[in-house]
């Protein structure tokens, strides 16, 4: 929905080696990699963060994230907390939001009803979810995914106020001494 209603925001890409879900598409959802192909990009120093999660391997590219950065862009990850706290550690900027479900029961009826994974899989990622929140407080902001528009709302709202710190004006003194418009 942000992406959707501001340009300035892109999704950040990642690279896993779990397998394409119904409707995901290479390189636009995720690059699909396999073990030994994610290991040797990893290797090389590729990805700004990595992490193994549900069993699978994720990790995000530096360059795309670089380049867009530099093209202006500020990108939404889609990542657990491993990898926010190596981002928020490698990459020393952004905004870290933790996007609670309104409870375990809800989250394990939502994962249910998408119907993507397997009740192996499903009871892993609950497992995850509770070690997860319990290490939320390493974001910089919360929001409770109970009503989308008002937690879409709420993600508006962070963003508003970043934007109103001093590091994106720094010029706003200096013009405003000036007489400048």
């Amino acid at each position: 929905m942000l992406i959707r209603e501001q340009r300035q925001f892109g999704f950040s890409v990642s690279y896993t080696t779990r397998p394409p879900r119904p409707r995901e598409v290479h390189g636009k959802d995720y690059f699909f990699v396999d073990q030994q192909e994610f290991a040797s990009l990893r290797e090389k120093k590729f990805f700004a963060e990595w992490a193994r999660v549900h069993d699978n391997y994720y990790g995000t590219p530096k360059k795309e994230i670089l380049n867009a950065l530099q093209a202006g862009k500020s990108l939404v990850f889609d990542i657990d907390v491993q990898g926010a706290a190596q981002l928020k550690k490698n990459l020393d900027t952004g905004v870290f939001v933790f996007i609670f479900p309104p409870s375990l029961k809800a989250l394990e009826k939502r994962l249910l009803q998408r119907g993507t994974d397997d009740s192996r899989t499903i009871r892993t990622r609950m497992r995850n979810a509770e070690r997860e929140i319990s290490q939320s407080s390493l974001f910089d902001f919360w929001i409770v995914n109970d009503d989308l528009e008002t937690a879409f709302s709420d993600l508006k709202s962070i963003i508003r106020a970043e934007k109103l710190r001093p590091s994106y004006s720094e010029h706003l003194p200096r013009s405003v001494l000036k007489g400048d418009s």
